[in-house]
């Protein structure tokens, strides 16, 4: 369908052009340099990307630019044990509640060893684990599969950033060595570390990530793809935990 001028299309690009042209000027803070290869980034790179559950597409600056996608995997990777496990079993490896701590905090259950929630790095290490108990051999194809059919095309993992992640993530080691220690993860944690780094290395763009949104406003369906990867209801469970812990210890403040 071809909109006539002054559309709601055209007021939505302008809109983002507008935003993209007020805030490209801003200089304020640093690419993140706890992992060497992400210190490398180019802090300049700036792009607006928005789809709606039509399959419509708006942009605006870099979006076609690749970056790693780091900790935005930690939703789809919980989604997607979401897929395969019961609700019973999920909820003796990671809970659902708001942490309020730091995403790298090691804040574990004091008895039980269980992270509060998914969204920090002590839930996520727990959840990636889960998907490679699943199966070992394909964990990894797996992850690689769903998250291809979430972005509606075939993603990869940037190895430049995985070993970089992998040198360097002697904290998050310790974290999953802490949930070996409790039982929430039940083998050597190494292999799920590796798989966590590797989940945490897939290579996005803005355009993947806006369809990766629009499939979740969509209930489950990828509007561009008509593929179904998500249920309704797991859908539901899933952006509900996104409002509550997804901002970390900012979730109050953002509610």
């Amino acid at each position: 369908m071809i909109d006539s001028p002054g559309s709601t299309s055209d007021i939505i690009q302008g809109l983002l052009e507008d935003l993209h042209q007020r805030y490209s000027r801003l200089e304020d803070g640093a690419p993140a340099d706890y992992i060497p290869e992400l210190a490398k980034a180019n802090p300049s790179d700036f792009g607006i990307s928005m789809t709606t559950v039509d399959g419509r597409v708006y942009e605006v600056g870099d979006t076609r630019r690749p970056f790693t996608i780091q900790s935005i995997s930690k939703p789809f990777a919980y989604v997607l044990t979401l897929k395969l496990f019961s609700d019973e079993y999920l909820a003796t490896k990671v809970g659902v509640e708001p942490s309020g701590d730091a995403f790298n905090a090691i804040s574990l259950d004091q008895k039980s060893g269980r992270p509060r929630n998914p969204m920090i790095n002590a839930g996520a290490i727990a959840t990636t684990a889960q998907i490679w108990n699943h199966d070992p051999d394909q964990a990894e194809a797996l992850m690689l599969d769903f998250f291809s059919e979430l972005a509606g095309r075939r993603l990869s993992i940037d190895q430049v950033v995985f070993q970089s992640e992998r040198a360097t993530g002697h904290r998050n080691r310790a974290i999953g060595h802490l949930l070996r220690n409790f039982e929430i993860i039940e083998d050597d944690p190494e292999e799920s570390l590796d798989l966590y780094f590797k989940q945490c290395s897939i290579t996005v763009t803005c355009h993947d990530l806006a369809v990766m949104a629009a499939t979740l406003a969509c209930q489950g369906l990828n509007p561009f793809t008509g593929a179904r990867p998500l249920t309704p209801e797991i859908t539901v469970r899933m952006l509900a935990l996104m409002a509550t812990c997804g901002t970390y210890d900012f979730a109050g403040q953002w509610l």
